[in-house]
């Protein structure tokens, strides 16, 4: 994130001799108030189950922290009183600082009206639940390997001729569900490296990162990430099998999703499935030369899911106040 502009450093210097109290000069963005007797100054925040997520004033960046240290009786008693008689050159600053983080927040793209992506970077899957457009985040999660062998058969890592791995993720669902069939998935700044592979274990990627000895040749964007239909069985979710055939040669079976995906700006891109999606768990992976990665995104389709934990809505812009009267 950026550092605070010189202009407003400046500008919050002069307020403070302005007013000749220090305590006022930090009034002019809102008090997160800790029960510890602390307090954030932040220009935006919002809570997130039990996290509360805000914008530091003085560290221009986002940051959390846990909803139980936030002491909200004291919180919203200092907002009421500060609204009642809010300083003229400190409410002019505010307004200012709003416009100047609306104008950083214009300029991720906007994937449905009043909604743009929140951050510069991440996966996100727009969603439409009754009717409104909602942006979720999908947290990276990482495959674990399951040699489907007995203790003591295998010396090596690496399936023998006609052995099968499989990929597979804890649980029989993801967090996210759409609630349509043809969500849209944005991507950026993922890891643009390939990660090195496991020892003995051709096909998929080590879950611990080490220096490959020698520079891959990098993969094309659109050829780098797919959806795949995940498979739901004894509780867990399989997202690919490895199989060496009998002439050694590694293959991976991976139900991949017919999808297009093109790029948008800010460096963003954006998977979408050509066709909808039945109903059921999927994942979006990563391809290298040598295989898939075994961190995905996992999502999941269900028409009939209730609504998504701490998805982003449009922004709704309140009817400004008709200017008082003078008398």
């Amino acid at each position: 994130m950026r550092a605070i502009p010189l202009l407003r450093a400046l500008q919050w210097a002069a307020l403070a001799a302005l007013l000749a109290l220090p305590a006022l000069a930090q009034d002019t963005a809102r008090r997160l108030i800790l029960k510890d007797g602390s307090f954030q100054l932040v220009t935006k925040y919002e809570v997130k189950g039990d996290r509360v997520r805000y914008f530091s004033s003085e560290r221009e960046d986002w940051e959390e922290l846990p909803n139980s240290l936030v002491d909200w009786p004291a919180t919203e008693k200092y907002a009421k009183e500060r609204a009642a008689a809010p300083v003229p050159e400190a409410v002019q600053l505010d307004n200012e600082l709003a416009h100047d983080r609306e104008t950083e927040e214009a300029k991720l793209p906007e994937v449905a009206p009043g909604l743009h992506l929140p951050e510069p970077s991440g996966v996100f899957l727009l969603d439409d639940f009754k009717g409104e457009p909602q942006l979720n985040e999908i947290d990276q999660t990482a495959g674990d390997i399951n040699k489907q062998t007995k203790a003591n058969i295998f010396r090596s890592m690496a399936p023998l001729a006609g052995a099968k791995q499989t990929i597979e993720l804890d649980g029989p669902r993801a967090k996210v569900q759409s609630h349509v069939d043809v969500p849209a998935l944005y991507l950026n700044d993922v890891d643009e490296a390939p990660a090195p592979f496991e020892q003995g274990t051709p096909g998929v990627q080590a879950q611990q990162p080490q220096q490959p000895q020698q520079a891959q040749k990098p993969i094309v964007a659109f050829d780098r990430f797919r959806i795949v239909h995940v498979e739901v069985k004894k509780g867990k979710r399989i997202v690919a099998a490895v199989k060496r055939e009998p002439t050694g040669k590694i293959v991976q079976d991976q139900r991949i999703v017919k999808t297009t995906i093109t790029n948008i700006n800010g460096g963003w891109l954006k998977l979408t499935p050509s066709e909808g999606l039945t109903p059921g768990e999927y994942a979006v992976i990563e391809m290298t030369e040598k295989g898939m990665n075994l961190y995905v995104w996992d999502f999941g389709v269900d028409p009939k899911a209730p609504a998504n934990a701490n998805a982003y809505k449009p922004d709704v812009k309140l009817p400004e106040p008709l200017p008082t009267q003078k008398q």
